[in-house]
């Protein structure tokens, strides 16, 4: 139809065909003449001629004459009435109380406003129709989203089921139509005919043949289920880069009648924030035993009242709640531009959010931040592999309020309640009610940070060794977020510092950045490959005695790590030693050369010490590898940064060559720097046991202690798509538990020869 509409068009310019015209107009052609015939009268009898003719003229004068009356007479408009304001206000109050009222108080409610009972009916019957219709409406937006949801979803898994390829030979899964009970019947043929043999060739060498050694091919990828795999579901192993992919929900939109409804949830969220920061008892109530303030869940339900409905949480959702205070060195707008934009977030929270991401601005507010509100995903992670990660959208609303005469900047998350219900796609499932932080400015550029972490979840099974560093909020509560803030306050501010004297081969204030830049880097890319974030799947080692060693592989073809594929080994060990001890023993070069497995027997050197806060451990240092095949021409180099606080340690290096470092100093781009860390992961951690442990020096009970994480990364093959054999995944398990039991006797020996020396102390 279009098609014919620019034919005419392009013809005649504006071309204007009536109906008439269209219909009616007879063909013309040059060539001949059409004539059109002219209509034969119509054959009537004689006798009726007269008596039609008479019918028709008296049918002709009464139509006259009753167009004259109706033209005579005036015309009649149809009147119609409109409610006051007042009268629509009191139908409305009662409309909300009553939606359908009976007689008697349609009545009464027409005396009152002076309308008739008819019109009040009539008035309600509208007024149900017109909500009905909204609710269909929005009932309708949510169950296309979530139609488009699952399409998007069942595409996406076709594409995965079309990608599947045998790990083995590179080909499809069942090759040539062959059946899987065909496969199964082969199978079991050839297993006898392999136990057949080995015993056989076992009466020949005299000794019996273990049959599962053959029947594992020479080389295997860690996505076969060769080992049990511990808390995940079989997925393929991630391609992991220096830019995270992110969950596909391409519908999470707001629409316009919703971010109305978002906004006043905003301000519901932002005045339970503060009440919660500045409330005592009774909503936080003081724990003796643990020292710690635990909210009231009774009093809060009583105080707090969440506009939209909440589903019923069962006893599979667990309440995690905690509340700190602490000063910070950063003022308060550097740190709400930190917090509303989701790439710095990252950076200030390194150890915490794994992946950040800002889907929708729902409000831009007055200059970017006051009145900002935002739909946001965010990704927490442990450093480790034991310990599912936490996704979930929520919003994020900031403003600047005053309270008690001083101005505040609070920080609020709230959930998508009543908006997406559906969009819980984490394991476990996790929500956060309204959490956040009030922010203070004090005197000398300083703030005091007072944050609040409140959430639902879902009550699934936990490695035991993590069990209770997790339930008792240590992994994901206040005081760890404002431990990690406080630290990376400290460390921004010695990075714009140029009065802060370094030790070593640093050139220049923009040499110095620069370094601290690359190994803020190391940290973020340790931090991600240690844990289970973007899907990460990791594998149980059988051999190790606690089960807590698990291993992984990744496939890195971009720049900022070796190309190839990288095999990642990490494990977790309970310590009876406080966490500063095992932070200074493996901090230090010096006393970590002595263990031959993390030096290989060479000693190492400090070139270069930026340091980058109060405590003497919070450093990065550049180190010089002292082996007899280093020379003018060849130098190895080691990046380490190791950086401590409250809530736990962290140690991270990683080799680095002589010209990248260079590089990095001159100014240039350190992204293309290829960095492989390893490092240690330590939190102060009680001893849970029911008989507990016995100090036979001293007689105390010893209920303190640490969770040491090693991860170690090896580089196992410049080829992406390379397979990992046996030996390499022995190799790196072997190194690990060497590694693990050389930290634990260098920390007993130290403790003995302390002891020692305090023994000596009281004999003098």
């Amino acid at each position: 139809m279009y098609g014919d509409c620019e034919a005419i068009s392009s013809m005649g310019g504006n071309l204007v065909v009536s109906s008439e015209t269209l219909f009616t107009s007879t063909f013309q052609n040059p060539n001949f003449t059409y004539l059109p015939l002219e209509p034969l009268p119509p054959m009537i009898p004689k006798e009726e001629n007269g008596s039609l003719l008479r019918g028709k003229e008296e049918m002709k004068s009464g139509s006259e004459s009753e167009l004259q009356e109706t033209t005579e007479q005036p015309l009649k408009k149809k009147r119609y009435h409109r409610h006051t304001a007042h009268q629509i206000q009191e139908l409305e109050a009662v409309f909300k109380e009553c939606p359908h009222p009976d007689d008697k108080q349609r009545m009464k409610l027409s005396q009152e406003l002076g309308l008739k009972p008819r019109q009040v009916k009539f008035w309600f019957q509208n007024r149900r129709t017109q909500m009905k219709a909204q609710q269909d409406r929005s009932e309708n937006v949510i169950l296309r989203a979530e139609n488009d949801s699952l399409k998007s979803e069942f595409y996406r898994l076709q594409a995965e089921l079309s990608k599947l390829v045998c790990p083995n030979c590179g080909g499809p899964p069942v090759p040539g139509g062959v059946s899987f009970d065909e496969l199964r019947i082969e199978n079991a043929r050839l297993g006898e005919e392999l136990e057949r043999v080995c015993a056989i060739a076992s009466r020949y060498i005299g000794r019996p043949i273990q049959t599962m050694g053959a029947l594992m091919p020479p080389s295997l990828e860690l996505d076969m289920n060769i080992y049990p795999r511990q808390f995940l579901e079989p997925m393929p192993p991630p391609i992991l880069s220096e830019t995270p992919s992110y969950p596909d929900n391409n519908n999470l939109i707001l629409m316009e009648e919703e971010k109305t409804i978002a906004m006043e949830l905003a301000m519901s969220a932002t005045d339970e924030l503060v009440k919660m920061c500045r409330t005592n008892e009774p909503l936080w109530v003081h724990n003796n035993e643990t020292g710690k303030e635990v909210l009231n869940l009774d009093e809060h339900s009583r105080m707090f009242h969440w506009p939209l409905n909440l589903k019923q949480r069962s006893s599979e959702f667990r309440t995690e709640a905690s509340r700190d205070s602490s000063v910070v060195i950063m003022n308060s707008i550097t740190l709400v531009d930190a917090f509303v934009d989701a790439n710095k977030w990252m950076e200030l929270f390194p150890s915490l959010v794994a992946r950040a991401k800002c889907v929708q601005v729902i409000s831009q507010g007055v200059s970017g931040t006051n009145g900002c509100l935002q739909l946001m995903y965010a990704e927490l992670h442990v450093l480790s592999p034991l310990v599912p990660t936490r996704e979930a959208y929520f919003l994020r609303y900031c403003q600047q309020q005053n309270v008690e005469d001083e101005t505040h900047w609070a920080i609020v998350d709230f959930p998508l309640d009543g908006f997406h219900n559906s969009l819980q796609t984490s394991f476990p499932l996790y929500k956060r009610r309204p959490s956040g932080c009030l922010i203070q400015d004090m005197p000398n550029g300083y703030s005091r940070v007072t944050w609040v972490e409140h959430a639902e979840i879902e009550e699934k099974p936990i490695h035991q060794i993590f069990s209770h560093f997790v339930h008792s909020g240590m992994a994901f509560g206040a005081n760890r977020w404002l431990a990690v803030l406080e630290r990376q306050c400290e460390r921004i501010a010695s990075l714009m510092a140029t009065n802060i004297p370094d030790i070593g081969v640093i050139p220049s204030p923009e040499a110095r950045k620069n370094l601290m830049r690359l190994s803020q880097r190391m940290i973020k890319t340790f931090c991600v490959n240690i844990s289970s974030c973007s899907g990460q799947v990791w594998t149980a080692v059988p051999d190790s005695s606690d089960d807590t060693v698990r291993i992984t592989t990744r496939k890195v073809s971009e720049a900022g790590q070796p190309n190839g594929l990288i095999l990642c080994a990490v494990s977790t060990t309970w310590l009876p030693y406080p966490h500063h001890h095992v932070f200074d023993l493996l901090r230090d070069e010096r006393r970590r050369a002595q263990l031959e497995v993390l030096s290989n027997g060479n000693a190492l050197h400090e070139v270069a010490h930026i340091a980058n806060g109060s405590h003497p451990g919070n450093c990065i240092s550049l180190l010089r590898i002292n082996v007899s095949s280093n020379s003018s021409q060849h130098v190895d180099l080691m990046l380490q940064e190791s950086c401590t606080n409250k809530s736990g340690s962290l140690i991270v290096y990683s080799t680095v060559e002589v010209d990248s470092v260079q590089l990095a100093m001159s100014g240039e781009d350190p992204s293309c720097i290829p960095l492989l860390p390893l490092g240690f992961f330590i939190t102060p951690m009680e001893l849970m046991n029911d008989g507990g442990c016995k100090d036979e020096a001293n007689g105390h009970n010893i209920t303190t202690g640490s969770l040491l994480t090693v991860g170690l990364q090896v580089l196992a093959s410049t080829i992406p798509s390379a397979k990992i054999n046996l030996s390499s995944i022995a190799a790196i398990n072997n190194h690990l538990c060497t590694t693990v039991q050389q930290i634990s006797s260098a920390l007993s020996n130290n403790c003995i020869g302390s002891c020692n020396e305090g023994d000596n102390g009281k004999e003098k």
